[in-house]
């Protein structure tokens, strides 16, 4: 595996052209709080991409101490410290799939027999006011039988979740996009209806999103991957690292479609470029906030960029990006200036460039599980029984984590 960096010394970092960025890489403590909406900007001094020069940054924040003042002893190195941060980071983002307490309170949602979402009891409460679309029993939420077809039951849920944005019964309603994502049991199934992208998250609607790893072989810094730093004025982790691409499947468009679209609109990769892009499967999380629930699927591209490729965003929605050489990039995913739900894509990425394997991560076979959350166990016909009375794959450890207290930061296709 690539040498982690000393936790003495700042990860220097090339960004977009007239500036140079230096990421710190101290570790973070396990049990920070969460992370705002805006952290602190990076540090940038006018000189070119081509100069790595390292400089301080007073305003990130440290994640420990250099030195734990009450016991007067150094904090551990990076090293030992980044086998638990990758699994706690990793647990952290499958939340409520751990938490058997909190599966187990839900019901499915069910279309046509197919169970496509869970329903929290939060939620319930709420529907059971609508028995003309709901119908709400001790097991499952039903759309009403009347509700037979794609447009009746799209516009049943536009007229329910219009009431409920109205009355601000749910913050996840007051970023409402205008924008619909198809309700359907894999991405390989047919949509039974379509709903406001916000409203996803109430009904544990699976969501699907496209996210691409962009990488160099620089001449100086070696394997570097690009990252963005995502607008101040996005609703939700604005100002937060991330991948270089990355956005959810909308109404209309494939997989492949939606990645060269985000491609050009946030990083403005033109197409003798983008046509190098490798499928390289997915990963597949079970995420919950105070705004819902996301289990989310991000079907992941690898793009190797010209080493002298800088990205330019298209749409006003990326502040800046920035190279990162390869064995400084665990440290910073790891850190709260990364978004959270993006972090899978960059582990993934990782463990198949041999970055994290058995020597950094003992525990690689559960972080791989963790990375493939089995969401098919969840979204299929509800008469074979899926769902929160049966148990999880045998493969999978019995709840590791208490439920995660409420995020502020929970879509994780918000791109």
């Amino acid at each position: 595996m690539s040498s982690m960096p000393n936790t003495e010394q700042d990860t220097k970092v090339a960004s977009t052209p007239g500036a140079t960025t230096t990421l710190s890489t101290s570790p973070p403590e396990t049990d920070a709080p969460q992370p705002s909406d805006n952290p602190p900007a990076l540090d940038s001094s006018s000189s070119s991409t081509s100069s790595h020069t390292s400089s301080s940054n007073d305003e990130l924040n440290q994640f420990v101490s250099e030195e734990d003042d009450s016991v007067g002893s150094p904090a551990p190195p990076m090293d030992v410290l980044l086998p638990d941060l990758i699994m706690e980071r990793a647990r952290k983002m499958n939340c409520f799939f751990l938490n058997r307490h909190r599966l187990d309170s839900c019901k499915p949602f069910i279309i046509e027999d197919f169970q496509v979402g869970l329903i929290t009891p939060e939620v319930m409460r709420e529907l059971q006011g609508f028995p003309d679309v709901f119908v709400c029993t001790d097991t499952s939420v039903q759309l009403h039988p009347t509700l037979n077809d794609y447009k009746t039951r799209s516009n049943a849920m536009e007229q329910v979740l219009n009431q409920l944005r109205k009355h601000d019964v749910f913050i996840t309603l007051r970023g409402w996009r205008d924008e619909c994502y198809e309700v359907r049991v894999d991405i390989s199934e047919p949509s039974l209806m379509r709903m406001e992208r916000a409203a996803t998250c109430l009904f544990g609607i699976r969501q699907f999103g496209v996210d691409i790893n962009g990488y160099v072989h620089h001449p100086e810094l070696g394997l570097s991957l690009w990252m963005q730093r995502r607008s101040q004025s996005k609703p939700r982790w604005g100002g937060k690292l991330d991948n270089v691409v990355g956005g959810g499947l909308s109404v209309g468009f494939t997989v492949e479609e939606t990645a060269h679209k985000e491609a050009m609109e946030e990083a403005g990769i033109p197409e003798y470029i983008l046509k190098n892009l490798q499928p390289v499967g997915n990963v597949m999380i079970f995420f919950e906030s105070e705004r819902g629930l996301s289990p989310n699927t991000e079907f992941v591209y690898d793009l190797e960029f010209p080493p002298d490729f800088v990205p330019e965003n298209q749409d006003g929605e990326v502040e800046s990006f920035h190279l990162v050489p390869i064995k400084d990039v665990l440290p910073i995913v790891l850190s709260d200036e990364f978004k959270t739900t993006s972090l899978p894509v960059v582990l993934d990425f990782l463990v198949r460039h041999g970055v994290i394997d058995t020597d950094s991560d003992p525990e690689l076979r559960l972080l791989s599980e963790l990375l493939h959350i089995p969401l098919g166990y969840f979204y299929r016909r509800a008469s074979l029984g899926a769902g929160p009375g049966v148990p999880p794959p045998p493969l999978l450890p019995p709840p590791l984590v208490p439920c995660m207290p409420p995020d502020t930061d929970a879509d994780p296709n918000e791109k």
